[in-house]
């Protein structure tokens, strides 16, 4: 009987090696066409919003820009008088679109953090982390109406492909069945105001917390009085605070949970929230554990797709670059040069290395950029894939140890037939 248990015990500690099989999830078609098909539909709608080009740049003869208002926040960001600079720049500026500068400020951080972990820069890393979130407060604090509806349009696309790519991985990890796109969409699609409003409600309750906080201080202005209020409510409202801080700490680390909670248990907004905010605070070191293997283990596995597709890349320039001798029309360097820079493992593509005169250069350029952004698509596609895959994992991971509930106990619709019918 002991011995039985004992290999119980050993057999359950032993499950965290299912999230060393999220890389042959994450890698099957069917999920990088889905978060593909998300991604485009993502840099769409912020090219199309971008024709309001709200942001403040300069730019150089070619008409590249060379400086841009986020740059000066970023440079400015302890002073105080950063909202002075930015006004200033503005006055004598053209002026760009809010997605084009983070998509470019974001490309920066992310190739100086890769750059940084080749070379064992801890720094480097942690700066990069640093201005990619100046970045996004630069964006909320000056383009806020933008953010705004961009962050909706983006929720709810994530919610759809992350509802479709974690109920792939559940079916998957539980059952070893591989469900076409058209059924993973349909359980993201009936679902999908679940997966919606899960990472709102949170953010809606502790607004809901914060303002009773906020008429707290507001009831301090009363003359005479204010003062003595504030101090009778400080315990009201160090409980509010505690609170907000304890829903805050189970969003962000529950976060990567609610999604998984949806697609294996068929739960609601609701319960998705309830479940993922209880494993991380039932079983707060297995989830860093979880969380720490799946890290490491996607940055592997996130190097080889990188080699891949550098080397698809590097092969067909190098083989291409054999043949093509001539010169551009200005007869300085080969034309193969002059649109299409040669490729390196940290930047696929540098467009400041390119200068295309005539416009059958500037058309070569563009459709060549066009279809290398392509293969970097596949390789974002792929970390959104691994993201979503090695997460359903872990939920499921925890929920065993927590509620005791086996790994392939996945939500069927049969299942929510029988309900209804009990």
């Amino acid at each position: 009987m002991a011995g039985g248990n004992l290999v119980s015990i050993v057999f359950d500690e032993l499950l965290f090696l299912k999230i060393f099989g999220a890389f042959r999830m994450a890698i099957q078609p069917t999920k990088l066409i889905i978060t593909s098909s998300a991604l485009a539909m993502i840099c769409l709608t912020g090219w199309a919003m971008d024709f309001s080009q709200s942001v403040a740049v300069t730019r150089d003869r070619n008409n590249k820009i060379v400086l841009s208002e986020l740059q000066v926040y970023i440079d400015n960001f302890t002073h105080k008088g950063v909202r002075a600079e930015i006004d200033i720049f503005r006055e004598h500026s053209d002026r760009s679109g809010v997605f084009k500068i983070l998509w470019r400020s974001s490309a920066t951080c992310f190739k100086k953090a890769v750059n940084s972990v080749f070379e064992r820069s801890i720094t480097g890393v942690v700066d990069s982390i640093k201005d990619f979130y100046i970045s996004l407060e630069w964006a909320i604090r000056y383009h806020f109406i933008y953010c705004g509806i961009f962050f909706i349009i983006v929720l709810a696309v994530l919610s759809a492909a992350g509802g479709a790519i974690c109920r792939i991985a559940a079916l998957q990890n539980a059952r070893g069945e591989k469900p076409g796109i058209s059924e993973a969409i349909r359980f993201s699609t009936k679902r999908f105001m679940s997966l919606f409003k899960a990472p709102l409600v949170p953010v809606f309750i502790i607004l809901s917390i914060g303002i009773c906080i906020f008429i707290i201080g507001l009831l301090g202005n009363i003359p005479k009085v204010g003062e003595i209020i504030i101090g009778l409510s400080i315990p009201m409202a160090l409980f509010a605070g505690t609170l907000i801080a304890a829903i805050l700490i189970g969003a962000i680390i529950g976060f990567n949970l609610m999604y998984p909670a949806v697609a294996y248990d068929g739960s609601d907004s609701f319960d998705s929230i309830s479940r993922s905010f209880s494993y991380v605070y039932a079983k707060p070191w297995s989830m860093l554990f979880y969380t720490a293997i799946a890290g490491i283990y996607g940055s592997i596995c996130y190097t080889f797709v990188r080699i891949v597709a550098f080397l698809a890349l590097i092969v067909t320039h190098t083989f291409m670059q054999a043949v093509v001798w001539t010169t551009n029309s200005d007869g300085n360097i080969n034309k193969l040069d002059a649109i299409w820079p040669k490729p390196t493992f940290i930047n696929f593509y540098d467009p400041t290395l390119i200068s295309p005169e005539t416009l059958p250069e500037k058309i070569g350029a563009a459709l060549i950029y066009f279809f290398v952004l392509i293969v970097i698509g596949m390789v974002v596609s792929f970390i959104i894939s691994f993201y979503f895959s090695a997460n359903t994992i872990i939920y499921s991971l925890l929920r065993n140890k927590v509620d005791n509930t086996a790994i392939d106990n996945v939500y069927t619709y049969h299942n929510e037939k029988d309900s209804n019918s009990i």
